[in-house]
């Protein structure tokens, strides 16, 4: 879609209320980043056509300062065509705010080539105001005011001196209010996208899958990205009463993330905050008024009140910091509380989303910590039965095999020919029933953690060996530790893969490479290529496994080698 086009069809996005509409039509899409892009670069290219239009239709009406003046205009529009036909050509072209430097630069000749303060084309600075401000947000939009004030400043007085004086001190004291106004509002509309976008994805927590813990993790790093602080620090007091401190730092720190179990004596002073309430922190080693410390909390009356900094100077030493917001977790069992640290420019509306989002995420993890407890108490006792059947059902049937098969050698005697064959099946089935004990204890107990998962594979893989003569290796030096769930899981991936070689190729070797890069599970498949014909296909079970865990599954078949790629967020 073009820039033209998705302004016209910008109306057709207004939604219509009327029942009969709502039943009749299709949720729209969302305009992409592309389309809003080429639409501001199509304003400005119709923009600089405006312009260049003007000067020809209303030449005696605008005071140039030299034939040299349609050089800027020619110049402006080229320079506008090209940043057109360029966004158009790469998507996702960057426009940062640097342009809407180039494009005030621009008008600031603009105002100097056409008289100085009696210019029509004042009014250009605020289109990259309101570009800038409305996609960068307050800091860029007001940064880019005073810029546009000071650049007419200065073309007017380098044009007329103070001879329009009064015009000049009009024009700059307006582009500066309405600018304010725009960057304003535009940095309001920048941070409720962004805060709408932080809590539909705390709303849609990590896969449960994955456990309580991995939730946790993701949320405190998307809290931490959203402020642009230090370090995310979460004190939760756990169903027992014990107390564990999470903490999260910025990957530019270079510190992994922490989990320390400590007694409550140990986190009393975080505690001492006041139960339920949300405080604002900024020390006396701010950039700005340095010297004067400032403590504010808002309680259950939903009013901002001013508190004794003592305190809070006390957790800002512990937390390593100079400012910080900090929100009550609103726990069912126990209590805790969340904080964030050293973000630039706090504010009293950062700490009540703190709160916001603690509102609305923690309950919701509560109820996926009950549901995994839950599941792993349920799954505790269906193992405990499981492993009673298999032992009364299978290795009791083993056992009487192995003794019946003794009875007959001993009445063979050491001088039957079948003597030798009964001791080794002798010997056969007492090795079945040590794995077969082995392989139950281990199922009652529900231990699954990486070794035994390397353990577990290696076996399939033996089996799959001696059972259709293919050979497997695994490479799982670089596995990362996952719980037992997603082991499960990718237990299942790995041997389905597997046996997608033994049955679909006529490769008699293959490779599992399962590891870890940049927060995923690397799981990759692969066979030698074996010429058979057929098209290459994405196994439906192994795809909705790996759909059902929020990972991607990739199917690459080259002349050398066909490779099934599994990538899981952990």
């Amino acid at each position: 879609m073009g820039w033209f086009q998705s302004i016209v069809s910008f109306g057709d996005r207004i939604p219509d209320r009327s029942p009969q509409h709502a039943a009749a039509t299709a949720p729209q899409r969302p305009v992409s980043p592309d389309a809003e892009a080429w639409m501001v670069f199509g304003m400005r290219l119709l923009l600089a056509l405006s312009a260049l239009l003007t000067l020809h239709i209303g030449a005696d009406s605008v005071n140039l300062t030299g034939r040299w003046s349609w050089l800027i205009f020619v110049a402006y529009v080229l320079h506008s065509l090209t940043l057109l036909v360029v966004a158009r050509s790469r998507a996702g072209f960057w426009h940062g705010p640097v342009i809407y430097w180039v494009d005030i630069g621009w008008y600031g000749m603009m105002v100097y080539a056409s008289g100085g303060a009696p210019s029509p084309f004042f009014s250009f600075f605020f289109f990259a105001i309101l570009a800038a401000s409305f996609r960068h947000g307050f800091d860029a939009g007001a940064r880019l005011t005073l810029g546009a004030a000071a650049l007419v400043l200065g073309t007017v007085l380098a044009t007329q001196g103070v001879r329009t004086l009064h015009l000049l001190l009009l024009r700059t004291t307006f582009l500066l209010a309405l600018g304010y106004m725009i960057a304003f509002w535009g940095g309001l509309s920048v941070d409720q996208r962004r805060r709408l976008a932080l809590l539909r994805d705390v709303s849609r927590l990590s896969n449960p899958r994955f456990g309580v813990q991995h939730t946790l993790d993701s949320l405190m790093a998307k809290i931490l990205r959203f402020y642009g602080g230090s370090t995310c620090v979460l004190l939760m007091q756990d169903p027992k009463g014990g107390w564990t401190l999470h903490t999260v730092h910025h990957p530019r720190s270079g510190r992994a993330l922490s989990r320390m179990h400590t007694d409550e004596a140990a986190v009393q002073p975080l505690l001492a905050l006041g139960d339920g309430a949300t405080i604002l922190y900024r020390g006396s080693g701010r950039r700005w008024l340095p010297g004067a410390a400032c403590a504010e909390r808002i309680g259950a009356e939903s009013a901002w009140e001013a508190i004794d900094p003592a305190a809070c100077s006390q957790v800002a030493d512990l937390l390593d910091t100079d400012a910080f917001i900090s929100a009550t977790l609103p726990l069912r069992k126990g209590s805790g509380r969340i904080f964030v640290t050293s973000a630039p420019g706090l504010r009293r509306s950062d700490a009540t989303f703190l709160n916001h989002i603690a509102q609305q995420a923690f309950p919701v993890i509560e109820t996926i910590d009950l549901l995994d407890r839950l599941a792993s108490e349920a799954a505790f006792r269906e193992r405990q039965t499981i492993a009673r059947d298999l032992h009364d059902s299978t290795i009791q049937p083993y056992i009487g095999l192995r003794h019946a098969v003794a009875a007959i050698r001993q009445q063979a005697g050491d001088s039957s020919t079948v003597a030798p064959d009964l001791e080794r099946l002798m010997e056969m089935c007492s090795g079945v029933i040590g794995d077969m004990r082995e392989f139950a204890q281990r199922f009652r107990n529900g231990r699954q953690e990486e070794p035994e998962l390397q353990i577990a594979l290696r076996r399939q893989l033996n089996q799959v060996r001696a059972f259709y003569d293919v050979h497997v290796t695994l490479d799982a030096g670089g596995a990362p530790g996952i719980n037992d769930r997603l082991a499960a899981e990718v237990f299942q991936i790995v041997a389905e893969g597997v046996n997608n070689i033994c049955k679909h190729t006529r490769a008699r070797n293959g490779r599992v490479l399962i590891g870890q890069e940049d927060g995923l599970l690397l799981i990759d498949i692969s066979n030698p290529a074996d010429g058979a014909a057929g098209a290459v296909f994405a196994p439906r079970s192994i795809a909705e496994r790996v759909a059902a865990m929020g990972g991607t599954l990739a199917v690459e078949a080259g002349a050398q080698q066909t490779v099934l790629r599994v990538r899981v967020p952990i």
